[in-house]
């Protein structure tokens, strides 16, 4: 029996393709929203290894008619659309000054209107319905802006307010249609291959990389059991508390590591063509070449995927811990008398 109907933005790659793999798993019917014919045609079939029902729609999320048509044949072909998963994304690694504007707009225009354009898509089929679930794939950099990627950094701010703003609509309107944010580390995507790069060496993930199924689990796990906001691991977590109250030595710091972090001389493999505003060909799957640095599992993405075991086990624990003081104290008096 399915879960549902699903739309993964950008799911044919990175995060967007774990994602997709992690949803028909759980047993959605998963709609594909992206650009590249390759890797749709590669997703539909491994949705449908998972005996479940899969949709490959070309798409730029960018055009708004564009992601309102794909809608639409979603629900012609597979259903009422119970979930939408906002991921797509394309990038530019370069100071700003050095940045064409033209693809400081484009990058913008896919990492923030194409978040626009899909959850309006979503949301004017879901409220009517009273149901309906819509998560935006976050990041760290939502919190905390980092050197030579000032267009994605300043789009997922963007996502960040305009979530908020429409979480405030639907409260006012009383829908039980529900929004969620799910901020992600750094992670092991082909995004590191294709992205327009001014650079002299490979760009890298910055801190603490993860494999993109760690993020796709929690996305899963979302899906089913909606949470305003999660932040996803550790490097995550430190980041947002740490701007909040050291924002001042982060600007310093970065400033000093955030140049020589992005960046790897040891990967020497040649660059894909940048998917910045064409496809780029070919099916390249979900992970990229940092695999053997990237971690493939995170003790607080446990607690998020096993939160109520999580919680009885320290209740437990704390229990157990108030009772052996009790035995300790009667101890002492007992000593006493």
């Amino acid at each position: 029996m399915s879960r549902g109907v699903a739309v993964v933005t950008g799911g044919t790659a990175g995060l967007g393709r774990a994602t997709v793999r992690a949803l028909a798993g759980r047993g959605w019917d998963v709609a594909v929203l992206a650009r590249g014919t390759d890797g749709l045609d590669g997703v539909v079939e491994e949705i449908e290894a998972y005996r479940r029902r899969g949709l490959g729609i070309v798409t730029d999320v960018a055009d708004r008619e564009a992601v309102e048509r794909a809608a639409d044949q979603v629900e012609r072909e597979l259903g009422p659309i119970d979930l939408w998963v906002n991921d797509a994304m394309v990038g530019s690694f370069a100071e700003f000054v050095e940045t064409d504007p033209e693809d400081f707009e484009r990058a913008t225009a896919v990492n923030y209107l194409g978040f626009v354009n899909g959850t309006r898509a979503a949301l004017t089929r879901m409220i009517p319905r009273e149901r309906g679930h819509v998560i935006q794939v976050g990041s760290a950099l939502a919190h905390r802006g980092i050197p030579l990627q000032a267009a994605y950094c300043g789009a997922k701010h963007a996502v960040q307010g305009f979530t908020e703003s429409v979480t405030t609509e639907l409260i006012h309107r009383e829908s039980p249609v529900r929004i969620s944010t799910v901020d992600m580390p750094a992670m092991n995507t082909i995004q590191f291959n294709w992205v327009k790069s001014a650079l002299p060496h490979h760009p890298q993930p910055m801190d603490v990389i993860f494999e993109p199924e760690v993020g796709a689990s929690v996305i899963a796990h979302v899906a089913e059991h909606p949470r305003r906001r999660t932040w996803v691991g550790g490097p995550t977590a430190k980041t947002v508390i740490g701007n909040r109250f050291v924002a001042g030595f982060l600007d310093w710091y970065l400033a000093k590591t955030g140049y020589d972090g992005q960046q790897a001389p040891e990967k020497t493999e040649p660059m894909l063509p940048t998917n910045l505003y064409e496809p780029t060909p070919g099916d390249q799957g979900a992970r990229g070449i940092f695999s053997d640095q990237a971690k493939t599992r995170s003790l607080e993405v446990w607690y998020i995927l096993h939160r109520p075991l999580a919680l009885s086990i320290a209740g437990a624990g704390a229990a157990a811990g108030i009772g052996a003081l009790g035995i300790a104290a009667r101890s002492v008096l007992s000593g006493r008398r």
